[in-house]
């Protein structure tokens, strides 16, 4: 099944730096620490060694400042990640840098700590800018920056949809040392304010978090207005847990000083995730979901995020069901407002409901120590999806569970995914007889969350958003290709049905 089409080429402007050789890929199986990392060199390294000698590094090995050693202290971060140690020397050591490692294994602190630690011996504004796809992780790498750089006054400023612009404008213009921004918003304020632009001139990091999905389809334009603001002799970080053509292709095109550090090849789960699935009718899949979750207290579960499809409509009749069958829930997808999102976050976060209903949006660096059950209600169409869905449990070497409801139009799905992360699913024990006692309830609530449903005006709304969405995509001369890739999706979807 094919991924998303590739944007890159080789006069995206994302490595600025000017090229003196064409790269190649090569890949070492030694410690990087051992290596020199000052050590000139005009080709992409890929680091896949292993781990096992690099076990008594502490993070007074990386070459960060004494401040930041007390910091980790103070944060119970002992020792660093495998993530960590490859790439914290080199991006001090004034490299680009691409990290691909498994959810929950550091990557924010893997960027974060060499980055406050430049700033800190020359402190000035903006000195950072992060560019990442959803606001909820946005909102996140500002709490984690600030909790880093908590000994240094640090001055850091989210800027996202959903947001007043002339408030965002003006805190730009204040110069911040860290800026954290969706790609759609900050590129609108560049557009919109000449004064913006030049808030950047003296940027020393470009961190890209998320960085398969902020390099998809659709972010073109946004990027390259962006990273046109940008000085030449910046510095580029990517992280991501997938590896995409579009972060293939930037190994290919950029002959820049630059580190690629690989955990895997491909997609994986990290061990301490136990994953296993349930094969139902499409009809009582609800019946199932409800039983899961009314286990969840006799299995240790302290909290939950179920993730439905792209489809914010599937998202909310499945929070009116909830309602009505007396379950606490909070609902995290497109439709609600920026305000309403992060409220219910809260919730989640703080423990106030045990449940988040979820698209993909909250499937991306969302880090929530709670969550010990990930339910799949509807199977990612592509691999890379259920890796990061499935990352929100078991995060740093914590254990956790992934459920996933499978029909029988989804066997191929779980089929690909399981092929690509190198393991099978488990079966997920329970007695069907037993789940089948409370179908008559569940069926009348349902009844009664369609017609709650049909009354909300939620039709009228997605009517709106999607003609926005055409005439926003129409603008920026991509709607072609975004009815090209919903063809190739459709296609896809028929071959598997």
């Amino acid at each position: 099944m094919a991924e998303h089409d590739a944007l890159i080429d080789e006069n995206f402007p994302l490595f600025s730096r000017k090229p003196s050789s064409k790269p190649a890929i090569t890949t070492t199986t030694t410690a990087t620490i051992a290596d020199n990392p000052s050590s000139d060199h005009t080709q992409f390294v890929k680091d896949t060694s292993s781990t096992a000698n690099n076990t008594r590094l502490t993070f007074a090995d990386l070459g960060l400042s004494d401040w930041a050693l007390q910091t980790c202290k103070e944060l119970g971060m002992k020792k660093p990640t495998p993530v960590q140690q490859h790439c914290i020397p080199h991006i001090l050591a004034g490299e680009d840098v691409l990290g691909l490692a498994q959810t929950g294994s550091g990557k924010t602190a893997a960027f974060a700590l060499p980055v406050l630690h430049r700033l800190a011996e020359d402190p000035y504004g903006v000195f950072c800018l992060v560019i990442t796809p959803t606001r909820e992780l946005a909102y996140q790498l500002a709490e984690q920056f600030r909790a880093l750089g908590s000994c240094m006054n640090l001055r850091c400023a989210v800027i996202v949809g959903g947001m007043d612009m002339i408030n965002q404008a003006q805190i730009l213009m204040q110069r911040p040392h860290v800026v954290i921004a969706t790609p759609g918003r900050i590129k609108v304020l560049i557009d919109q304010n000449p004064d913006v632009p030049a808030v950047f001139s003296n940027t020393k990091f470009l961190v890209l978090d998320e960085a398969d999905r902020v390099l998809d389809v659709g972010f073109e334009e946004e990027l390259r207005v962006v990273f046109n603001c940008l000085p030449k002799n910046r510095q580029t970080l990517l992280f991501s847990a997938t590896m995409t053509d579009n972060l293939q292709s930037l190994l290919e095109v950029s002959a820049n000083k630059a580190y690629f550090y690989a955990a895997y090849d491909g997609f994986e789960t990290v061990e301490t995730l136990k994953q296993q699935y349930i094969f139902i009718p499409k009809t009582v899949k609800d019946v199932y979901l409800i039983h899961i979750l009314s286990r969840m207290e006799d299995m240790g579960i302290r909290s939950a995020i179920i993730f439905v499809s792209k489809c914010s409509r599937t998202c909310h009749l499945l929070g009116l069901l909830m309602e009505e069958l007396d379950h606490d829930v909070a609902e995290l997808h497109s439709h609600k407002s920026q305000s309403l999102r992060l409220s219910a976050l809260h919730k989640f976060k703080s423990g106030k409901v045990s449940i988040l209903l979820a698209t993909d949006v909250a499937s991306r660096g969302l880090d929530i120590p709670t969550v010990d059950l990930v339910v799949n209600y509807d199977i990612p169409r592509y691999p890379r999806d259920y890796v990061h869905r499935v990352g929100r449990t078991a995060r740093a070497g914590r254990g956790g569970l992934a459920v996933s409801l499978i029909t029988q139009n989804e066997v191929e799905l779980i089929h690909d995914i399981e092929k690509e992360i190198g393991k099978k699913l488990e079966e997920f024990e329970c007695k069907e007889k037993e789940v089948l006692e409370n179908i008559t309830k569940v069926f009348n609530a349902r009844r009664v969350a369609n017609m709650k449903f049909s009354d909300g005006g939620f039709d009228e709304i997605e009517k709106t958003r999607k003609a926005q969405k055409m005439k926003s995509l129409a603008e920026k001369g991509l709607l072609k290709k975004y009815k090209k890739r919903k063809r190739k999706t459709r296609v896809n979807k028929l071959a598997v049905e």
